[in-house]
């Protein structure tokens, strides 16, 4: 009996660790001011299932999008939403030059960057990372008051092609995404206008 509670356990242990290599944890992300705009900066973490990695290596390419979200709730109607962003970046192999590219941008097809890499591993490794990404591009247009920040990556299965999507229907190994992570953008505090002092005037012949 304690052997298969033991066996059991294990088991379950093996299932967790699965489900956590086909998900994407969201390390840490913030929103800090250059200018009158807001820039995202965010760490993620995860591996590629064996199936993406054969996937990919074959010449598939893998597109994943980083989904940022800011609102503001009003309890007299429904809730603002103050910025929307995608930024697609995809994941390629060219098998004649033996490397690995990276391609991101805001809009599909038309990416701002492109960069190459000998290995999966440092593809990856850059992928992991998002810096600089403008995603409220007029700070001064917000209101003083809380806004809520959600931020999320996952792998766009509607980009690979129809026999991947069939297989991604059924197969967990085609899947990877995070949960939304969510956190609150406060207004900056204001500093307080400086108090001017001025000091008697000395009569004469004081």
């Amino acid at each position: 009996m304690r052997r298969i509670a033991l066996l059991t356990g294990f088991l379950a242990l093996l299932g967790t660790a699965s489900a956590r290599a086909e998900g994407i944890d969201v390390r840490d992300a913030g929103l800090r001011a250059v200018d009158d705009s807001l820039v995202l900066e965010a760490d993620f973490d995860f591996e590629l299932t064996p199936r993406l990695a054969e996937v990919v290596a074959n010449g598939v390419p893998l597109y994943f999008n980083v989904e940022f979200e800011l609102t503001r709730g009003r309890w007299y109607w429904f809730d603002e939403r103050a910025a929307s962003r995608v930024l697609q970046m995809r994941l390629s192999y060219h098998a004649l030059s033996r490397h690995y590219r990276i391609a991101a941008g805001t809009q599909p097809e038309r990416y701002m960057l492109q960069q190459n890499f000998p290995t999966l591993d440092e593809a990856l490794r850059v992928l992991k990372h998002v810096r600089n990404w403008v995603v409220v591009e007029r700070r001064s247009a917000l209101s003083r008051s809380d806004y809520d920040a959600a931020l999320r990556m996952r792998l766009d299965t509607t980009q690979l092609p129809k026999p991947f999507q069939l297989s991604a229907l059924t197969s967990r190994e085609l899947h990877l995404e995070s949960p939304w992570k969510r956190f609150v953008l406060r207004p900056p505090q204001q500093r307080p206008a400086p108090v001017e002092s001025r000091e008697p005037k000395k009569e004469a012949g004081q």
